[in-house]
C-alpha cells in the first residue's frame, strides 16, 4: 500500500517539475546563493560605513561647536570686563581704557562699545559709532531686562550694513546703580572660518543657525546659505522646525528628503546664545562608492542567473521546445481550418502524451460542435434578421445594413438617404378591421416597399409596428423625396379601405433626410433626422412626405408646396 502511494507521488511530482523547471532550479540552486552572500557582505559593509563616517563627523561637529562656544565665552568675557571698568572708572574713563583694550588675538570682535540706558552709545573702539541709536534692537532691550549676557541673532549693521551679530552685557549686572550696557560687534565671517574643516566632503553640511532659523555661517564651499532662512535652503526645510524648537542641548533625527536620499539631521546648542549647529549627513553620498559595488554585484547575480537559464535552455530545447513548435504548428492548422490536424503521439516524449491525447480529442469534438454551430448559426441568422410578417429585414437587420451603408458611404465619399414610413391612423385601422387584417394589411405593404427598394437599389425594412424605413445609397434628398413621393404612391394606390381615415383609404406619412457622412456624424443622427421630418409629415395632414431640413411636403398632386 506504502509503495502504491509512494509511487502515485512520485508520479504527481513528476509531472509538477518539468524539465525545464528542474534545469533551472539545479542552476539556480548552484549559484544564486554565492551571490547573494557577496551581496549581503557588501551591504553590511555599507551599513558599517555609514556608521564609522557619521561617527567621525560628528566628533569634528563636535569640536566645530566647542571652538564656537569659545569665541562665545571670549565675548562674553571681554564685556564682563569692560563692564567692571564702566562700573568702577566712570564714563570718561572706561572709554579710553576701552579704546585701548581690545586685543589684536580676538579678531571675532569688530568692535566694543558702551551704551547708555536708552541706547545712545556713548563711546566705541570705532569712532563711526559714537552717537549711534541702537535702543530698539531686540538684544539690548533683552539685556537690560535679565541683566545678563546676551548673544543676539543674525541681523545687519547701522553703520556699514554688512550682517553681523551682537553682544551684550549690562553694567548693572555689577552695580545696579549703573545703567548702561556693553555691546560688541561680532564678525560672523570668523564664525565661518572656524567650520573650514567641516567642509568640502561630499554628502556632509554644515550650518550654524540662530534662534529664528537664519543661516549665521558656513564652511567655505557652502557661504551662499548664509543670510537665508533654514526652511528656505534645500533638503533641511523638513526639519527646520523640529531642530529650532528643541530645548534640548543636542539632538539628531532621520529622514527621507525631497528627493528621496535618507539623511541624518544632528545639532547641536552654543551655550551662552541661542544659536545652533546643524550637521546634514547624506548617506547615499556618503556610500556612493559601497553603493556602486553593490550594483555591480547585483548586475553580476543577473549576469550569472541569465547565463545559467540560458544554459538550461538551451539544453532543454530539444526535449521540451521542439515538441511545443510540434503542437503549436498543429494548434495554428486546426485554427486555420484544417479540421483534419491532429498530433503524431510517436514523435512526442512521454511527458507531451496526455497533453497530445487530450489535443486530438479536443480537435474532434470541436469538429463536430463547429459544423453544428455554423448550421445553428446560419438558421438563427435569417430568423434573427427578417420581419416574419412583412418579409423585410427587421430592426436589428436594417441597423446592420445601415452601419454597412454608413462606413461605405464613409469610405467613398457618397451620399446616403433614409426615409421613415408610419401607416397612418393604424390604431384606428386595427381597432376596426381586426389584427388578422391589421397583419395583412402589413403584409401588402412589406411587398410593396420591397419592390420600390429592389427598383430603387434601396434596402427596406420594418422598424417596428406600423413603422417601415427605407434606405436610399449614394442617394441624395432631392432624388430621396421623389422616390418618398413613389412609396406614398403606390400605397395609396393599393386602396386598401380604411372608412375610419379622412382619406378612405390606408396611406402613410413619410420623412425623408439625407447627409454625406463623416466622422463626426452618427448613424443614429440620421436615423433622428428621419424621425423628426416624419414627425413634420403628420402635423401637416399625413398622406405627406416631408424632407428634413428644408421641411418641404409635397400633395398628392405632386406639386412642391414651401414649407
Amino acid at each position: 500500500m506504502f509503495a502504491v502511494i509512494f509511487n502515485r507521488n512520485r508520479v504527481k511530482l513528476k509531472k509538477l517539475l518539468g524539465i525545464r523547471t528542474r534545469l533551472v532550479l539545479l542552476a539556480l540552486i548552484l549559484v544564486a546563493p554565492l551571490m547573494l552572500e557577496r551581496v549581503r557582505s557588501l551591504e553590511h559593509t555599507r551599513s558599517k560605513q555609514i556608521a564609522l563616517a557619521t561617527e567621525e563627523f560628528l566628533n569634528i561637529a563636535q569640536h566645530s561647536a566647542d571652538t564656537q562656544r569659545e569665541v562665545v565665552s571670549s565675548v562674553e568675557t571681554m564685556l564682563k570686563s569692560a563692564a567692571y571698568i564702566r562700573a568702577s572708572s566712570g564714563i570718561g574713563r572706561s572709554c579710553e581704557i576701552l579704546r585701548a583694550s581690545l586685543p589684536s588675538n580676538l579678531p571675532w570682535i569688530r568692535s566694543i562699545m558702551i551704551a547708555s540706558k536708552d541706547g545712545l552709545v556713548q563711546c566705541s573702539t570705532l569712532n563711526i559709532q559714537v552717537g549711534l541709536q541702537i535702543g530698539d534692537r531686540e538684544y539690548f532691550k533683552k539685556a537690560q531686562a535679565s541683566r545678563d549676557f546676551v548673544f543676539s541673532d543674525y541681523l545687519f549693521g547701522r553703520t556699514n550694513g554688512r550682517p553681523m551679530m551682537m553682544a551684550a552685557y549690562p553694567v548693572a549686572a555689577i552695580n545696579p546703580e549703573e545703567d548702561a550696557v556693553v555691546v560688541a560687534g561680532i564678525n560672523i565671517d570668523w564664525l565661518s572660518k572656524i567650520m573650514t574643516n567641516l567642509g568640502g566632503r561630499p554628502g556632509i553640511s554644515s550650518l550654524l543657525v540662530d534662534s529664528a532659523g537664519v543661516v549665521l555661517a558656513a564652511p567655505t564651499d557652502q557661504t551662499s546659505m548664509i543670510g537665508r532662512p533654514l526652511d528656505s535652503v534645500p533638503l533641511m526645510s523638513a526639519v527646520a522646525e523640529k531642530a529650532l524648537s528643541s530645548d534640548a542641548p543636542t539632538g539628531s533625527l532621520s529622514f527621507t528628503a525631497s528627493d528621496g536620499s535618507n539623511r541624518t539631521i544632528s545639532f547641536s546648542r552654543i551655550s551662552g546664545t541661542q544659536s545652533r549647529l546643524i550637521v546634514s549627513i547624506d548617506e547615499t553620498r556618503v556610500t556612493a562608492a559601497i553603493n556602486r559595488e553593490i550594483r555591480t554585484a547585483y548586475l553580476q547575480l543577473g549576469l550569472v542567473c541569465l547565463f545559467v537559464l540560458l544554459g538550461a535552455l538551451i539544453g532543454a530545447e530539444k526535449l521540451i521546445m521542439n515538441p511545443i513548435e510540434v503542437m503549436t504548428g498543429m494548434a495554428k492548422r486546426f485554427g486555420k481550418g484544417d479540421s483534419s490536424a491532429r498530433v503524431a503521439r510517436n514523435k512526442l516524449p512521454s511527458e507531451f502524451m496526455p497533453l497530445a491525447r487530450a489535443f486530438n480529442a479536443m480537435a474532434a469534438q470541436l469538429s463536430q460542435r463547429e459544423r453544428e454551430l455554423v448550421a445553428t448559426n446560419d438558421r438563427l441568422t435569417v430568423i434573427a434578421s427578417i420581419d416574419m410578417l412583412s418579409g423585410l429585414a427587421n430592426r436589428r437587420g436594417f441597423q446592420s445594413r445601415l452601419d454597412f451603408e454608413w462606413m461605405k458611404a464613409q469610405q467613398y465619399n457618397s451620399q446616403l438617404s433614409l426615409m421613415m414610413i408610419d401607416v397612418d391612423h393604424f390604431k384606428l385601422y386595427n381597432d376596426t378591421y381586426g389584427h388578422p387584417e391589421g397583419d395583412a394589411c402589413l403584409t401588402r405593404l412589406g411587398e410593396t416597399l420591397a419592390g420600390i427598394a429592389a427598383d430603387t437599389m434601396g434596402f427596406a425594412g420594418r422598424y417596428g409596428g406600423e413603422e417601415f424605413c427605407l434606405l436610399l445609397p449614394n442617394t441624395d434628398s432631392l432624388k430621396a423625396l421623389a422616390i418618398g413621393e413613389m412609396v406614398r404612391t403606390a400605397v395609396l394606390g393599393l386602396k386598401i379601405p380604411h372608412h375610419t381615415s379622412s382619406h378612405h383609404t390606408v396611406t402613410v406619412s413619410i420623412g425623408v433626410a439625407g447627409t454625406l457622412p463623416n466622422d463626426t456624424q452618427r448613424p443614429g443622427e440620421l436615423i433622428e433626422a428621419a424621425d423628426a421630418a416624419l414627425y413634420a409629415a403628420k402635423h401637416r395632414g399625413r398622406n405627406t412626405v416631408v424632407e428634413h431640413g428644408f421641411a418641404k411636403m409635397v400633395d398628392q398632386a405632386g406639386m412642391a408646396l414651401a414649407g
